[in-house]
C-alpha cells in the first residue's frame, strides 16, 4: 500500500507540474496582449489517514486562479478612445454580435480596450466588444437609473452624419457710453451696438442694440447720465423687444457705473445677476448689462462710444468631427462649429472579488455568484478610479518571473518522474523476490 501510494504520488505530481506548466505556457505567451491578467497555479497537499504505522502518501492537486485584480502597467497612444482605468473598477462591453442581433446583449467587464467607430457607428474594438454606457438626455444631462443592473446600459453608437446647434441664450454685453452726450447742448445722437446670436435652428440672427442719450437742458450744467436702451431682432421685423432707462454714477468712488435700470418693456432686470431677459424669435435670451456699482458690464465715461467683447454662448450648424471620453466616463462628440456634447457616459462596474469572476476571450470577465454583485458607479466615485483615454493597460505577465518559474516547474517534474522511476524499481525488486 505504501509503495503504491508514492507511485500514485509521483503521478499526481508529473500531473500538477503539468498544469503549471500550462497556465506559465499561457502567461508567456499573452506577454504582449493588452489587459492580459495572468494565470497563478497554486499547489494543495493531499493528506491521506495511515493505518499501523505506516505512512500513505495523498499526493498533490493543483488550483488556477486567474489574477484579475492584478494590474498591468498604463501606456500612452495616440487614440483619443484608447481606455484604461486608473485604479479599481471594470468598463462595460458587449459582443458586437449580440449586439446586431438586436436585444439586450450580456454585459461583460474588461480593465482595457482600443476602441474605434466601426462600419455601423458602434464604438468598438477589433476583437469584437462594444463600449457600453448610459445614453444622455438632449442637455447633456444622465438620468438616474438603477447601477445594480445593466439594463440601462447601452451600446455606445456615433451618429457621424448628424449635424449639431446650440441657440443662444446667454449674452454679456460689455461697452462704453460716452457721458458727454448726455451734456446740456449735446447732439443726442444714439448709437448703435449690434450682436450676433444662434436660433434653435442653429441660424445666425441679430439683435440691434440702441442707446439714445437724454440730453440735459439748459439751465442744467451737468448731464443727465441716462440713456435709453432698445432692442430689436432682426427674426422679427422692427418690433422693440426690450426697452430700458439706463442710469449712471456720477461720484467720485463709482464713477460711469450703473445707478439704476428702470424696465420700460421686456424683463424685468435681476439686480443679482445684473441681467435682462428677453424674448427673441426662438427663444428667452438673457442679457447680462452689469451689476449696480461694478466695474463690469456697461460704463458711462469720456467722449467715445466703445462697444466692448460680448461673450455669448450657442453655435451654427456644425458636422461631427470627433469623439473624446474624460476621466470621469463622459463621452463627448465634438463638432467643427466649435459645440461639444455629452452623448453617454461609461460607469465603472466593481465587484466584492474580482478574482471570482468567470474569464472569456478577449480579456473579458463575467460577474458570478463568486465574485458578488456588480455595481456601476461613475468614473472617480466610490471605491472606483478614473477612465483614462490615449492609454492603454499593458499585460500584468513579468516574463523573468514566469521564466524562473518554468525552471522551477521543470525540476519538480523531473523529480516527480524519478520517484515513479524509483518505485517501478523497487516493484521489480518485489517480483524478484519469487525467482
Amino acid at each position: 500500500m505504501t509503495i503504491s501510494s508514492s507511485l500514485n504520488a509521483g503521478v499526481s505530481g508529473l500531473s500538477a507540474n503539468a498544469s503549471r506548466l500550462a497556465s506559465i505556457s499561457d502567461n508567456i505567451a499573452n506577454s504582449a496582449t493588452r489587459g492580459y491578467k495572468r494565470v497563478q497555479t497554486d499547489f494543495h497537499s493531499m493528506v491521506l489517514s495511515g493505518s499501523g504505522g505506516a505512512y500513505s502518501a495523498g499526493g498533490v492537486r493543483t488550483t488556477n486562479v486567474r489574477l484579475i485584480d492584478e494590474r498591468g502597467p498604463l501606456v500612452s497612444t495616440n487614440n483619443a478612445t484608447d481606455l484604461a482605468v486608473r485604479g479599481r473598477g471594470m468598463l462595460p462591453v458587449a459582443s458586437i454580435t449580440e449586439v446586431e442581433a438586436g436585444g439586450s446583449p450580456t454585459m461583460l467587464l474588461t480593465s482595457t480596450g482600443s476602441f474605434r467607430t466601426d462600419s455601423n457607428g458602434y464604438l468598438s474594438t477589433e476583437s469584437g466588444l462594444v463600449l457600453m454606457g448610459f445614453p444622455a438626455s438632449a442637455d447633456g444631462t444622465i438620468p438616474d437609473v438603477a447601477r445594480d443592473t445593466s439594463n440601462s446600459l447601452e451600446p455606445i453608437h456615433i451618429d457621424l452624419n448628424r449635424l449639431s446647434a446650440e441657440p443662444t441664450t446667454e449674452i454679456s454685453l460689455t461697452a462704453n457710453l460716452p457721458a458727454s452726450e448726455t451734456d446740456p447742448g449735446a447732439s443726442g445722437d444714439p448709437v448703435e451696438h449690434v450682436v450676433q446670436y444662434f436660433d434653435n435652428m442653429g441660424r445666425s440672427e441679430e439683435l440691434s442694440i440702441t442707446y439714445t442719450p437724454t440730453v440735459a437742458v439748459a439751465p442744467a450744467t451737468t448731464g443727465t447720465n441716462e440713456w435709453t436702451m432698445q432692442i430689436v431682432d432682426s427674426a422679427t421685423g422692427a418690433t422693440v423687444i426690450g426697452e430700458y432707462t439706463l442710469t449712471f454714477d456720477d461720484s467720485a468712488s463709482t464713477a460711469g457705473t450703473l445707478q439704476s435700470v428702470a424696465t420700460v418693456t421686456g424683463g424685468t432686470y435681476d439686480a443679482t445677476a445684473g441681467s435682462v431677459t428677453i424674448t427673441t424669435a426662438s427663444g428667452p435670451v438673457e442679457i447680462n448689462i452689469g451689476v449696480i456699482g461694478e466695474q463690469n458690464g456697461m460704463s458711462q465715461l469720456g467722449d467715445e462710444f466703445v462697444p466692448g467683447t460680448t461673450v455669448k454662448d450657442g453655435t451654427a450648424v456644425g458636422s461631427f468631427v470627433s469623439v473624446e471620453i474624460n476621466e470621469s466616463g463622459e463621452v463627448i462628440a465634438k463638432y467643427d462649429s466649435g459645440d461639444t456634447k455629452v452623448i453617454y457616459k461609461v460607469p465603472l462596474a466593481d465587484v466584492s472579488n474580482l478574482n471570482g469572476m468567470q474569464s472569456l476571450d478577449s480579456q473579458t470577465y463575467k460577474p458570478t455568484d463568486d465574485s458578488g454583485a456588480f455595481y456601476l458607479w461613475d468614473a472617480g466615485n466610490g471605491p472606483t478610479g478614473e477612465i483614462l483615454g490615449y492609454a492603454q493597460e499593458e499585460s500584468a505577465v513579468d516574463v523573468a518571473t514566469e521564466l524562473t518559474d518554468m525552471i522551477k516547474t521543470q525540476r519538480a517534474y523531473s523529480s516527480n518522474a524519478k520517484v515513479i522511476q524509483t518505485v517501478d524499481e523497487m516493484l521489480q525488486e518485489t517480483t524478484n523476490i519469487k525467482r
